[in-house]
């Protein structure tokens, strides 16, 4: 603790007395000064004892007393120190009453203490509580380092929290909260989260003070080396920090910025290693992706997975999402950029990374919280089915393309529709090439044979159900399908020619709402 009045009436050789403003001698004293000056306000920073013999002032003059008196106090002088016995044998009853008046503390300092004692003393309490604030900062700084040796980021803001005796709280690249002490904190700390983001966007090292949660004062530090803000650092109390919390608080910055560096390294090393057990599983290595993956992507493989494909944002700023959703649930996540807006992973079914990811891009239009994405996700799937699952995560990035949507799982290609997957410009010209010879017959006026053609191939074949249809015997429907296949020139006896001509006729009838891009 800094030296504070009553410290210093405590202390044996000076012998000093408190004659008003008993009620603050907790203050603490900055330092000791003294001044003669009938206005020494000008000259002062505030924080000081200020010390007197009176040998300038109108110390019997009552009005002039208060304002003196009010003046020191306003400008933060903690109290004011009378030499008696030199200019007067005791403290005027002006400048006592002016001080009670106030409850401005007042001492008396005996005429055998010299001015140059108390400077002394104040000075070598200011000195040692500096020493012990140092001390104590370095002590932190080894049970920090230790903490985030044996046991890592978590532990450095326990012990943190534990040092400020306040909560701490330690937030990854995305605002998340990853570890928060005491166990109270996460909830206080998770209504910071607009603070986290403001600070995020502003260049590393950054900090910011917030006085809107409750009775703490909660301090952010920014984590990272670079310009580019790796996470941040909560420290929440109940007062200003001092000298040895300040030294603790730079010490887990410093350690924390490490173990996030390091862990980007290590993230790096783990994508290099996830591309090449992607690659491998592509390639139906099975029991080699297992061998490569070992116990870092092992427990993936061990149960059903799902692939994502995802493409249009920042693969760094999606990869950080998925990351963080997997590190607070505990999970495993092979995370693959390829290039800078593509990016392929590997996630367990049902698990918090994908129920993360269907969050933020599960509805809506093309663009989340990453940038303006599309997401293709696969059935659940096990290694040996890698390759399959990479094809059916491509087919439903591109329906997200032609759709405008920012997810769609290949469950929705499974269960939907057909022709809205096809619904494109190549299969539109498709249709309206194999009909155009069809349409230039009909526009002549020499028979419906497209209406035709559509009855007949609706009622697979059958002639009187579909003559029914359209009002006409079955001899004359009969006609008109051999004049198709002769301006056609196709038989209608192949399937695969019913099939195409079935799937033309859908597309060129389809309305505008089955036709993404349109």
């Amino acid at each position: 603790m800094p030296p504070t009045l009553a410290s210093l009436l405590q202390h044996p050789s000076l012998k000093l007395t408190a004659r008003a403003g008993e009620s603050r001698l907790a203050t603490p004293v900055r330092w000791a000064h003294v001044s003669e000056l009938a206005d020494p306000v000008p000259y002062l920073e505030g924080g000081e004892l200020l010390l007197v013999t009176a040998m300038t002032l109108d110390a019997e003059d009552a009005d002039a007393m208060r304002r003196y008196v009010r003046r020191l106090d306003r400008a933060g002088v903690v109290g004011l120190g009378f030499a008696v016995g030199v200019f007067y044998e005791d403290i005027p009853d002006a400048l006592l009453t002016a001080a009670r008046e106030e409850g401005f503390p007042l001492l008396a300092v005996p005429r055998r203490t010299p001015f140059l004692a108390i400077s002394k003393a104040v000075s070598a309490a200011i000195a040692a509580d500096t020493y012990r604030a140092v001390t104590a900062g370095f002590e932190a700084q080894r049970e920090l380092t230790r903490a985030a040796l044996a046991d890592g980021p978590g532990a450095v803001v326990a012990r943190l929290a534990a040092h400020v005796d306040g909560w701490a709280a330690l937030y990854d690249a995305s605002g998340a909260v990853l570890a928060a002490a005491p166990d109270w904190a996460g909830r206080r700390a998770a209504r910071l989260t607009d603070d986290v983001a403001r600070l995020r966007e502003r260049p590393a090292p950054a900090s910011a003070v917030v006085a809107d949660t409750g009775d703490d004062r909660v301090e952010l530090q920014s984590l990272g080396t670079g310009r580019r803000v790796r996470g941040a650092l909560a420290v929440g109390t109940g007062a200003p920090l001092g000298t040895a919390e300040r030294y603790a608080v730079h010490s887990a910055v410093a350690l924390l910025t490490l173990a996030t560096e390091r862990s980007r390294s290590l993230q790096r090393a783990e994508q290099r290693l996830g591309a090449a057990v992607l690659r491998m599983l592509l390639s139906e290595g099975t029991e080699h992706a297992r061998a490569v993956a070992g116990d870092l992507y092992g427990t993936l493989l061990d149960h059903p997975f799902r692939l994502l494909i995802a493409e249009g944002a920042p693969a760094p700023a999606l990869a950080e999402l998925l990351d963080s959703a997997a590190s607070r649930a505990g999970e495993t996540v092979l995370t693959v950029p390829e290039g800078e807006e593509r990016l392929v992973a590997l996630a367990a079914d049902g698990g918090a990374v994908l129920a993360a990811c269907l969050a933020a891009y599960g509805a809506g239009e093309t663009g989340g919280p990453a940038g303006a994405a599309v997401l293709g996700l696969s059935a659940p799937a096990g290694p040996e089915g890698a390759a399959a699952a990479y094809r059916q995560a491509e087919a439903a990035l591109a329906v997200a393309r032609r759709r405008g949507r920012a997810l769609v799982a290949h469950e929705e290609l499974a269960s939907g529709p057909l022709l809205p997957l096809l619904a494109d410009e190549a299969v539109r010209a498709f249709a309206d090439g194999t009909l155009s010879a069809l349409r230039a017959h009909d526009a002549k006026g020499r028979g419906d044979l497209t209406a035709s053609l559509r009855a007949w191939l609706s009622r697979h074949g059958q002639w009187d159900a579909a003559a029914a249809d359209l009002g006409v015997h079955r001899h004359t429907l009969r006609h008109r399908m051999r004049r198709v296949e002769e301006i056609l020139g196709r038989s209608l006896d192949d399937p695969d020619v019913r099939m195409e001509l079935w799937l033309a006729l859908k597309t060129a009838s389809a309305p505008a709402a089955e036709r993404p891009g349109e």
